[in-house]
């Protein structure tokens, strides 16, 4: 035997016992029903690039890529408020190759108010929620009418219809944040739409509108300075970041819209597709990228599994179409 047969051959014997514990771990997770993407892994935003929802897919994209073994690709799909992207996937294979950030408009409100070519409660199947973000009601800082909740509403109740409030959209959250005060509080106020939480901003410093609607993420130098204020948060608790801005339900109003974030597939994903994408997804919450986002937005883990994001944004969507019925 020459010594280059029998240097192959003790490569061959001493290689073959790692072979064979990868070929059992092989056969062991596709014993138990696993399952890994075979190309790339299409992540679907329903907005612009730029925006909010363009960040946080791309920035969690970044932070779990090291994560798998297929490339992770942001998607934009923007219209509708979301509703394209959504329609997008709800009519997509399940095959775990194809996501779409929801959770928000799309997921909890506009459906509320108008038809849309999919059921946001069964054409889904929720992974992990992301972020979860608190919606502000804001007034102008500097020459506003008003300085606190309690005004506003006791405003609203002698001139019902007159005190106007801006949204990012006609049946956007923003906007049926205040459809469900108004069915709590037994008021009626003027809405004004626009086409983004940026203009509603301006809307306000302009005089424009008495009150706007401003994700935690929005608010930034314009509440530091001063020119714009929070007054009351539509969350369960208060913000972190902003400490001294009472909740709606602490003022006695339980009204709770926050905008959620996170990964759903269509509806026939498995539970191996389910648990493959919620464990790397999870796993990448913790990379330094994502945390400094977090940081930088000033917002807290937003974390929820599939079941328990699906349930949150479920009640919202029903809150917001009994708002409706009662309107």
């Amino acid at each position: 035997m020459s010594r280059m047969t029998r240097r192959a051959l003790t490569a061959g014997l001493l290689a073959a016992p790692a072979l064979l514990r990868a070929h059992g771990v092989a056969a062991q997770a596709g014993a138990q029903g696993g399952w890994q993407p075979s190309r790339r892994i299409e992540l679907i935003a329903g907005f612009a690039p730029g925006g909010g929802s363009d960040i946080i897919a791309r920035t969690i994209a970044e932070a779990c890529a090291p994560l798998y073994p297929q490339p992770l690709v942001v998607v934009n799909r923007p219209g509708a408020g979301g509703a394209l992207a959504a329609e997008a996937v709800a009519r997509t294979a399940p095959d775990g190759h194809t996501l779409l950030l929801a959770g928000g408009s799309e997921s909890t409100s506009i459906p509320a108010h108008r038809e849309v070519p999919y059921d946001p409660k069964t054409a889904f199947r929720a992974i992990i929620r992301l972020t979860r973000n608190g919606h502000f009601i804001c007034v102008r800082g500097k020459g506003g009418r008003f300085s606190d909740m309690r005004q506003v509403m006791a405003a609203a109740k002698t001139e019902p219809g007159r005190i106007t409030h801006g949204s990012a959209g006609a049946g956007t959250l923003s906007h049926s944040l205040f459809l469900l005060l108004e069915r709590r509080a037994d008021v009626e106020f003027l809405h004004v739409p626009y086409t983004g939480g940026g203009p509603v901003a301006q809307a306000l410093l302009a005089g424009e509108i008495d009150l706007g609607v401003q994700a935690s993420d929005e608010l930034g130098g314009l509440a530091a300075s001063g020119d714009i204020v929070p007054i009351a948060l539509a969350s369960a608790e208060r913000s972190p970041a902003w400490p001294q801005v009472p909740t709606l339900r602490e003022l006695g109003w339980d009204v709770q819209a926050d905008n959620q974030k996170g990964w759903v597939g269509p509806t026939g994903l498995t539970d191996a597709m389910v648990a493959y994408h919620h464990d790397r997804f999870r796993e990448g919450m913790k990379a330094p990228s994502w945390t400094r986002f977090m940081e930088r937005i000033r917002e807290t883990d937003g974390y929820a599994s599939g079941p328990d994001f699906q349930r949150a944004m479920d009640t919202l969507l029903d809150d917001i179409r009994g708002a409706l019925r009662r309107s």
